[in-house]
């Protein structure tokens, strides 16, 4: 790829787009406007009313759901669950009645009533998530979701977050796998190393609440959380730093779903003030030499067809990767 020219700024083209969401997260997160400015509200106006948002709400049935009560999850990538993290990841307006309706089903039909996890399946017999089906990265997700609509004040989704500080491991390998509920139903997920995608999705939720707001038990698993991504320099493998934990991470795409890449889990790390340590060093380093000469960066990797609607075009510049990789390199030092 053609080296960036040190003068290049993509910051006009990421404003100029027909893209509301990348106007607005461009305007309050890259350039530091108030979220109330008249520049910021319009751009938020707009996300409603044109755009991807409206075709995906204009999808929604009568129940709140997208797909259908027991296709919430999957129905990949159309279901519930999977639109309200496209809606949150686009700065839906989570006051929105459709919306609102949206996170209302996938509390009803897909939390676990027992003990706040978020499931795949419904329970049929009991309501809410089947005990037996809830997973790690989906609950982190869910619960990013709901955040970023406006519910974390709802005992539901506080609920949710004490799940993750109750349950989310950070085991890398070392000692036995953990057992009872729920990691026994998962193994994948949890065994003696824990999965990857469950620890980015929960860190991920967490590291929305904002930071007056988070207890001595969030910042404890944020902390936890953290250094198992730096042990393995963020996409590595922690007992060989020589090789990836999988190379597909390296390939940068939007929205993400229940996987990860560099460029998510870099931005998680410089949200919460750490992506400069030095297990971000190659991290950084990678995003950096992605760039091209116009400042841009491309759209590697997509599910494009199987959302509701295609967001961006593969192997193009990308304003999405490009606001995420200017978030994720912002606050640090350029890389060496």
């Amino acid at each position: 790829m053609t080296a960036a020219d040190p003068t290049a700024d993509p910051i006009p083209w990421l404003l100029e787009g027909d893209d509301p969401p990348v106007r607005f997260f461009t305007l309050t997160e890259l350039l530091g406007s108030s979220p109330d400015s008249p520049d910021a509200v319009a751009a938020r106006r707009e996300i409603m009313s044109w755009g991807a948002v409206p075709p995906i709400l204009d999808a929604q049935g009568d129940d709140g759901h997208w797909e259908g009560p027991d296709r919430f999850y999957v129905a990949k990538y159309r279901g519930t669950v999977w639109t309200l993290i496209i809606l949150a990841e686009l700065g839906a307006d989570g006051g929105d009645e459709r919306v609102r309706r949206g996170c209302e089903a996938v509390l009803r039909d897909a939390q676990d009533r027992e003990s706040g996890g978020f499931s795949t399946n419904r329970s049929k017999t009991t309501g809410g998530g089947l005990h037996s089906r809830v997973v790690p990265c989906l609950t982190g997700n869910v619960v990013w979701s709901l955040i970023r609509l406006g519910m974390l004040d709802d005992p539901r989704v506080q609920a949710s977050i004490d799940w993750l500080m109750t349950f989310m491991r950070f085991d890398d390998g070392d000692g036995e796998a953990p057992t009872g509920w729920p990691y026994d139903p998962w193994e994948m997920c949890w065994g003696r190393h824990t999965c990857h995608m469950g620890v980015v999705k929960a860190l991920k939720a967490l590291a929305e609440i904002p930071p007056e707001r988070r207890s001595p038990a969030v910042q404890r698993t944020l902390d936890d959380g953290v250094a198992f991504m730096l042990a393995h320099h963020v996409h590595k493998r922690s007992h060989d730093l020589a090789r990836d934990s999988k190379p597909g991470w390296k390939r940068f795409g939007f929205p993400l779903m229940y996987q990860t890449d560099v460029l998510e889990i870099l931005g998680i790390l410089a949200r919460l003030g750490r992506g400069g340590d030095e297990g971000g060093r190659f991290a950084r380093a990678l995003v950096a030499s992605k760039q091209d000469a116009q400042g841009r960066w491309k759209l590697e990797n997509t599910l494009n067809g199987r959302f509701i609607i295609d967001i961006e075009t593969k192997g193009q510049p990308s304003r999405w990767i490009t606001l995420r990789a200017l978030q994720a390199l912002k606050p640090l030092a350029p890389p060496d």
